[in-house]
């Protein structure tokens, strides 16, 4: 047998540095790439490597036939480390030696829509511009190479071969999509804002390091060329790139204050991002956190600029250097109305680099934008269809200083920006200022306040400026309302009136951190973050009850009424993470949505029956593929399950839930608590004969092990598989060597690696009770049950699992349609009680308790080994834990080390 070899020649390295060095990873994400090379050959480049990647040269091989799907640790042992069939099915492989890491590759997940690379032409999973995009969209398998010590290294410059025979690898395992569970956070503060630039460095120290050289800043992580102008085409015309020094003589950050004229749209359909920017002008307080204002042209100018922005749950200072597209010395996209200031252009440019490219921001909700801008919560209403209490909804959210915006919808393109006879704006971002009650004739009208951030054109109904009603209005209401200073653009308007000639209200309102300090009427904000996995937690809408009880569940409290009120008012907001920038990967926005139960009581994650037999109180209005969906709700005071979902089962994404109340209300991610409620094994007691089962083992035992009545894995597969195979109940799958082996492991009490007839007998009795267990679950008698099911299982055979050991189990043992077979099951039980047999007191342990090493980790030599060659494990968006092998541990003499790098 040909082994199947890995090269790395010096061109493939060279090729992929200068990719790494062109386009560096995106902000927050580990920047791992595969390359292909004109031969064919796969190269994992390391271009924002951890610390210890010196032990860990990245070199891998594609043989042909290379699978695209190696979403699961089975198929990806399965396909990558077993092209003959006859090197058989298991992850695992023998090493004569400690293993070290060669190499990690990424495949991506089906149905994400992201192309395979061409074995004739360099590409890369990552894109074209080789970035990581998302953890959502790959899974990484390790390779170990074999080696009798740590001492040798493959140096990048020296062509090497590898043997990727079953003799001298092992399969580490594949990562599942994000392995953390959804736990309530306190809103970022400002001040927090994280640094994302690749070289870990802030604003500050970047630019004191420019200044120090004596070179204007270039920022690598968005360079200047097409690929951060457009992914699906070239520029229609050849754009140059300049700063604004080389545009003006005299170039301004802000010049007299930040207003709506400095906001004018530019070649790019990004007309909602300026909308939003335009709000932003009139909060002083909003608009200095998103745009530092020391910032300036002037001494200490190093060509670096930095903004911040909220981004799921927490604040990034995204850096950039100022050079902007241009055509013929003019600004191609944002720029503002005096050519000499440049805050809006450099905005612009920074959340283009946030969400990927300029392209990225093409089309949109404004409310999006004034979320990214505030870290505020957004509410869209159709204004015709608004709830009866829609006044006392907007005069809640200004008083809060919450963002709001009013539109009046288009019907086809020609009526875009549209006079209306009564001075409006079709299809056209107004801001809404003010709402209040007037003294008028003796009765008390409602009024609200708009502002047109063109200025000049304004209503010129009932209550506009120089209406006749305001001349039966006392000058001291005037006053109070201050009716004679409006700015140009700004009108009262009868609420009467609004809801006749406006179509869309959108309201995003702001989190603590976001709102003046005198500013007394404050939200109460949750922050939930958590991931759909296909296969354990990615299971749809009520619509599919049967995987519908397996997503995240979160408990809400709801504890203090509001204030004159019997209910408690709460908004709900669910938003899936990172779509935008994908899009350049094909990816699309999902259609998401929740439900909300009232609790039955109690702390477990509620079953399929619950949600069979109980409807629920509140939903959000509908599923649509938004990056958010938000609903505001009236509840009395109690325990409900919020149950956050895609529409359709099986499909992958991070979220964040926030939840907004009036009062402070708990939540509580319901997941499971690890426990374990195994029975006492039973005291061995002398029968007075033997029953048939008995003598039909005792048989067999004698015939294949002799007088010593021993068995070792390979007798014991035969023993099974032969007792097995007539048993009529479950469909026969032949169970496999590496079973056997596990069993031995789990009931070998001598030590010599053998099973006696006495421990054969009890594993026998556990073998029964599983295998009814697995024909409980599986309904279709197909021989697998769904990985959805696994939960049920598992309880049923006395582990509870939290969502975090369930997502590693799936990964570990189900296969590419994500089914469970019996041989898996079987493998699976044995694991779990493995780990639990070295946990002292196990009947109630805690997450770190199961050693979840035992559920996913590959060992040379067996698998009841205590120790752990390595482990990659995702343990947040934006950090990774690598428990790397040392010298030491490469040698057997001592158990693995952890580092945690932040990406």
């Amino acid at each position: 047998m040909e082994p199947a070899l890995a090269h790395l020649s010096p061109g493939v390295l060279q090729h992929d540095q200068h990719l790494a060095a062109e386009t560096a990873p995106p902000l927050g994400m580990p920047g791992f790439s595969l390359v292909w090379d004109e031969n064919g050959d796969l190269a994992v480049s390391a271009e924002a490597a951890p610390s210890c990647s010196s032990s860990f040269t990245p070199v891998a091989r594609c043989h042909e036939g290379f699978p695209q799907e190696l979403h699961t640790l089975k198929s990806a042992a399965t396909s990558y480390l077993s092209p003959h069939p006859h090197w058989g099915s298991r992850e695992w492989c023998q090493a004569p030696g400690g293993p070290i890491a060669i190499g990690w590759a990424q495949q991506p997940c089906p149905r994400e829509g992201l192309a395979p690379p061409s074995c004739f032409h360099p590409s890369s999973w990552c894109g074209r511009t080789r970035r990581f995009p998302s953890l959502f969209a790959f899974r990484v398998f390790i390779i170990f190479r074999a080696v009798q010590s740590c001492s040798r290294s493959f140096l990048p410059l020296c062509p090497t071969l590898l043997d990727l025979s079953p003799l001298h690898f092992s399969l580490l395992g594949t990562m599942p999509y994000l392995l953390h569970n959804s736990k309530p956070r306190p809103p970022p503060l400002p001040q927090e804002a994280r640094a994302t630039h690749s070289s870990g460095k802030g604003y500050q120290e970047l630019k004191q390091e420019c200044l120090r050289s004596g070179c204007l800043f270039e920022d690598p992580d968005f360079p200047a060329n097409n690929a951060s102008l457009f992914f699906s085409e070239k520029p229609p015309i050849p754009f140059l790139w300049k700063r604004p020094g080389d545009i003006v003589k005299d170039p301004k950050f802000i010049l007299g204050g930040a207003t709506r004229t400095d906001i004018c749209q530019g070649d790019l359909g990004d007309c909602w991002l300026l909308a939003a920017i335009a709000s932003l002008t009139l909060n002083e307080k909003t608009l200095a956190r998103v745009v530092p204002l020391e910032q300036n042209f002037g001494p200490g100018y190093a060509g670096i600029f930095h903004f911040q922005f909220w981004q799921h749950n927490e604040w990034l200072d995204v850096v950039i250097d100022d050079r902007l597209p241009t055509f013929k010395d003019r600004l191609v996209f944002v720029h503002s109305a005096e050519h000499n200031e440049f805050w809006s252009a450099l905005l612009e440019k920074a959340y283009a680099k946030l969400n990927g490219s300029y392209e990225a921001l093409k089309g949109g909700s404004t409310i999006e934008a004034m979320e990214d801008f505030t870290g505020g919560v957004g509410e869209m209403y159709e204004v015709k269809k608004a709830p009866g209490n829609f006044y006392e909804i907007l005069e809640k959210a200004l008083k809060r200083s919450s963002m709001v915006g009013c539109s009046i919808d288009t019907s086809s393109a020609a009526e875009s920006e549209a006079r209306t006879p009564f001075g409006l704006i079709k299809g056209h971002a107004y801001s809404v200022t003010g709402i209040d009650e007037v003294s008028y004739q003796g009765q008390k009208v409602q009024l609200i306040r708009i502002r047109n951030p063109w200025g000049q054109v304004e209503w010129n109904g009932p209550w506009s400026d120089n209406s006749l009603e305001w001349r039966l209005v006392s000058p001291s209401e005037q006053k109070r309302l201050a009716q004679t200073v409006l700015d140009d653009g700004e009108f009262w308007m009868k609420f009467e009136d609004f809801t006749v000639h406006f179509d869309k209200v959108e309201i995003c309102n702001l989190t603590p951190d976001a709102l003046e300090d005198s500013t007394a009427h404050k939200w109460e904000v949750t922050i939930h973050e958590g991931s759909w996995v296909r296969g354990s937690t990615a299971g749809g809408c009520r619509n599919f009850l049967d995987t519908f009880w397996t997503n995240p569940q979160i408990k809400l409290h709801l504890t203090e009424k509001d204030d004159g009120q019997d209910d408690c008012t709460f908004i709900a907001a669910l938003m899936q993470k990172d779509r935008r920038k994908l899009r350049k990967l094909g990816a699309e926005m999902l259609s998401i949505g929740y439900s909300i139960y009232e609790s039955p009581g109690g702390d477990e994650h509620l079953s399929k029956d619950f949600f069979r037999y109980h409807a629920s109180k509140a939903r959000s209005k509908t599923y649509i593929n938004l990056r958010e969906v938000s609903d505001r709700f009236k509840l009395p005071p109690g325990d409900y399950i919020l149950v956050p979902t895609t529409f359709e089962p099986h499909q992958e994404a991070d979220f964040c839930l926030r939840i907004f109340s009036e009062k402070k209300a708990i939540t509580e991610d319901l997941d499971e608590n690890v426990a374990i409620d195994l029975p006492e094994p039973p005291n061995p007691t002398p029968s007075p004969q033997e029953t048939e089962e008995e003598k039909q083992f005792r048989a067999l035992f004698e015939q294949i092990s002799g007088k010593d009545m021993e068995v070792a894995a390979e007798e014991l597969e035969y023993v099974l598989n032969a007792v097995l195979k007539n048993t009529k109940d479950i469909k026969f799958k032949k169970l496999s060597l590496i079973s056997c082996r596990n069993i031995i492991s789990l009931m070998d009490t001598s030590g010599n690696g053998k099973l006696e007839f006495s421990e054969f007998k009890v594993f026998w009795e556990k073998l029964k009770k599983w295998i009814n267990i697995f024909l409980r679950f599986d309904f279709d008698k197909s021989g697998s049950m769904s990985s959805y099911e696994l939960r049920s299982a598992l309880k049923a055979a006395g582990y509870q699992l939290n969502n975090y050991l369930l997502q590693l189990i799936v990964l570990r043992y189900s296969d590419e349609q994500f089914q469970i077979d019996f041989d898996d099951f079987l493998n699976c039980l044995i694991r779990l009680e493995n780990a639990s047999l070295h946990q002292p007191g196990n009947e109630h342990l805690r997450k770190s308790d199961l050693d979840a090493r035992s559920l996913l980790c590959c060992h040379c030599h067996d698998f009841c080994s205590n120790s752990c060659d390595a482990l990659i494990m995702y343990t947040s968006p934006g950090a990774f834990v690598w428990r790397k092998t040392n010298a030491a541990h490469l040698s057997g003499l001592q158990p693995c080390c952890a580092q945690e790098f932040n990406s």
